[in-house]
């Protein structure tokens, strides 16, 4: 019964995950790829995809993980609180920017 409750917890998230790459005009499916949909991610916060590489360097990566939420809160128009909340429950926020009225405003590059 436990697995198909983490199961079900899974597919939720990852369906979430597939609006939000959907509402920022990218494509559902890069959800599921790995690296690509960080990729995807980073360009939905308008940061630069070399930071992909950084993600990769111990203590760097939370960092970058922690700026790329944030980037991705404010295209979304919500605040830093978000963007913080998307890095330490993204299980929590990203459904909540998936099914909300939040709205994709493309933002020039930082």
């Amino acid at each position: 019964m436990g697995m198909i409750i983490f199961l079900l917890i899974v597919i939720f998230i990852i369906y979430s995950l597939w609006r939000v790459f959907e509402k920022a005009s990218q494509p559902g499916w890069a959800c599921l790829i790995p690296f690509y949909n960080v990729y995807i991610l980073l360009k939905i916060g308008n940061k630069p995809g070399w930071w992909l590489i950084l993600l990769f360097i111990p203590l760097v990566n939370l960092v970058i993980s922690i700026l790329m939420s944030i980037g991705i809160a404010k295209a979304f128009g919500k605040g830093e609180g978000f963007g913080l909340g998307l890095a330490f429950l993204g299980f929590i926020f990203f459904p909540i920017l998936a099914f909300g009225d939040a709205e994709y405003k493309a933002l020039d590059n930082n």
